[in-house]
Order: C-alpha cells, then sequence, then structure tokens
C-alpha cells in the first residue's frame, strides 16, 4: 500500500477551540461520549437558540484528529476497513491514502432524501451499463459528524432514514431494480428549540442520548462567554495559539479513550442495577439498559480507567434515559430528577444537592 500522504490544504475559516467552550458540561459530555463510541447512537440537544449548539459541534469535529482515507473515495473510506477491500480486491494494492480531517457535515432543513441518501442515474445505467451513483450527504458523513439543525421539524420520513443508517452503518439507495450499498457510519447530532415542538417518542428513543441546554443566568459567566468569543473573532489565529496545549491534551484523551474503550469492565451487579433502573422507570425497550452500558464503559475509558464505578454510571444515566420516559408526545422530557430519584433509590445513595 502506498505510504499515507497529505490532502491538499484548504484556506478553511477558524474554528472556535473546543476547550475554551464555556459551560453547557451537558453538552460537552454527550459529544465527547459518542466519538469515543459511536455505537451509542448520537445525540439529540434541546435548548435555547444562540446558546452555541452549532459552534461547540464545529469545534468538536475540528478538535478530532485526522483520519486515513483512501484517495478521491466519495465515501471517506477507511483503507484497513476489510468491507472496503473486500468490494474492491487489489485495487486497495494501488490507490493513494491520504490524511483527512474528520468531516461535519450539515443537514439543510430543507434537503430532499436524493439529496441525503444520493441518486442513480437509471439512463447511464441502462445505456453504459454502469451503476452511475451520485453520492449524497450520508456518503460525504461516512466516518464523520452528521449535525442536524432543527432536527424536531425535519420530515419525520428524512428522520427515520437517517437514524436508520445511523443505526445499520451502511445506507441503501434502489431505483428501477438498481441497488447502491455504501458505508455510512457516522455521529448523529440532532438539535432543536422545545419551543418550536418536541420530536414523536418512537423518533426519540432512537437516539443514544439527550442533553439539555439553558442560557446561562449568572451575569458573570455571561460576560466571560462574550469576552472570550470577542478575543476569538478580533484575532483568531492567536486565539487558537492559546488554547493549542489544551486541544492537544484533550485530543489525546479521546485516542486514548477510543483505544480503551474495548478493555473495560462493568461488573455485573452493576448492570443488573442500571435494567433495575430502567425497569423502575417503566422505559419502553432495551436501548436504554444497552445505552447506559455503553456511556458509562465510555466515560470510565475517557478518564483512562477499566472497571465502571457507580459515579460513571450517575453521571451518563440521566443523558441514557430521560428522553425514553415520555408515553404521551405532549409531554414535557424529564429534566432529570425522576431518573436521578430513581436511580438513588437502587443504587441506595442519597441524592447531590444540585439533584434536588
Amino acid at each position: 500500500m502506498s505510504p499515507t500522504a497529505q490532502a491538499p490544504k484548504t484556506n478553511l475559516r477558524k474554528v472556535f477551540p473546543f476547550t475554551a467552550i464555556v459551560g453547557q458540561e451537558e453538552m460537552k459530555l454527550a459529544l465527547l461520549l459518542n466519538v469515543i463510541d459511536p455505537k451509542i447512537g448520537g445525540v439529540m440537544i434541546m435548548g435555547d437558540r444562540g446558546t452555541g449548539k452549532s459552534t461547540t459541534i464545529r469545534a468538536l469535529a475540528d478538535l478530532l484528529p485526522e483520519i486515513d482515507v483512501v484517495a478521491d473515495d466519495p465515501f471517506n473510506s477507511d483503507p484497513d476497513d476489510p468491507d472496503w477491500m473486500s468490494n474492491n480486491g487489489s485495487d486497495t494494492q494501488s490507490r493513494e491514502i491520504v490524511k483527512k480531517k474528520v468531516s461535519m457535515v450539515d443537514l439543510p432543513l430543507g434537503a430532499t432524501e436524493d439529496r441525503v441518501c444520493g441518486t442513480i442515474d437509471i439512463e447511464k445505467a441502462l445505456s453504459e451499463g454502469v451503476k452511475a451513483f451520485e453520492p449524497g450527504l450520508l456518503a460525504k458523513a461516512n466516518r464523520g459528524i452528521l449535525y442536524v439543525d432543527e432536527v424536531n421539524l425535519l420530515d419525520d420520513h428524512l428522520v427515520d432514514v437517517l437514524l436508520d443508517s445511523a443505526a445499520s452503518g451502511w445506507n441503501t439507495v434502489e431505483r428501477e431494480g438498481i441497488s447502491i450499498r455504501h458505508p455510512a457510519r457516522f455521529v448523529l447530532v440532532g438539535s432543536g428549540n422545545p419551543e418550536e415542538g418536541e420530536l414523536r417518542p418512537q423518533l426519540l428513543d432512537r437516539f443514544g442520548m439527550h442533553a439539555e441546554i439553558r442560557t446561562v443566568k449568572e451575569p458573570a459567566l455571561r460576560v466571560k462567554i462574550v469576552e472570550e468569543r470577542g478575543e476569538f473573532d478580533q484575532n483568531p489565529q492567536q486565539y487558537l495559539q492559546q488554547h493549542i496545549s489544551d486541544q492537544e491534551t484533550l485530543q489525546k484523551q479521546i485516542v486514548m479513550a477510543q483505544e480503551l474503550l474495548s478493555k473495560v469492565e462493568i461488573d455485573y451487579e452493576l448492570r443488573v442495577k442500571i435494567s433495575e433502573v430502567c425497569s423502575e422507570l417503566d422505559v419502553d425497550g432495551l436501548r436504554g439498559d444497552i445505552v447506559t452500558n455503553r456511556a458509562a464503559k465510555a466515560i470510565c475509558a475517557f478518564e483512562g480507567r477499566q472497571e465502571v464505578t457507580v459515579d460513571d454510571i450517575r453521571r451518563v444515566i440521566t443523558l441514557s434515559l430521560r428522553h425514553r420516559l415520555r408515553k404521551d408526545p405532549l409531554e414535557s422530557i424529564d429534566s432529570g430528577y425522576k431518573v436521578q430519584k430513581v436511580f438513588s433509590s437502587v443504587f441506595g445513595l442519597e441524592m447531590s444537592e444540585d439533584e434536588n
């Protein structure tokens, strides 16, 4: 296989550093855990306008280390992926490998299914005998982050398509008997404002985590956020230079967590208690149990440990379960009090002051 080359540098706009974002700890934690273990199933971020949702997601994508991709491949294919190698045979030996930034794809609110999934040119397929496929946004998002702002305003059918691809890791396009299938492994991040309506409970349940963000109330913290943003806008290069050390440290921590994840263990008794919490909360299905287990392992790996603790579970269980309690579409989502109350009861703990 040819030596790794650098992808051509483009004059990209500067991105606000992830480590400089003040507050919104719940959102930042949910995003980091999904990057460490994409099988958690993505995150739904609901909160007020102007609270830095888009800024934080772009900052995370920019923070992530570059990945090896097959040059000129529309799907950002991993050269070491057995699926890609089996589909392309010996061609893998001659294709150039380049380093590329993890892609962050914005899904426009008015996007059509063809724009999202890709289209097949039937005329070309019939006249030239080749599968003429025009890749969509799911192809571009492979091995990256797919961000859907105002996901609660998106057509339910499109949300279904996105969730199916995120869960299976594949996108299939069929037309007139011709079928194309390509990898679509990405972290799905949806955001929205609850005032504009919630997703249906059935769709909401399929997001791994649900983070709530609120406008910062403390005047001193608001001033700090405004000042930090002003500094960045005035001289982005200098501002980024000041945060380069923190950015590199966090990047290394994420990479180490990804490598350590497979070695993390969660005691059988703790797994039983997680399921007991889900049962007490009357959570439908087993997604809540699975996501809580995965998230607890991810936060454990993030902190460089191999044994999940009760505290690990406490920190992720609200994110993993709060959006699964709603049976009625008109009901509001639990702030976290109900989940923490049942968690404390099952694990025999006192609720902390900030949870009361």
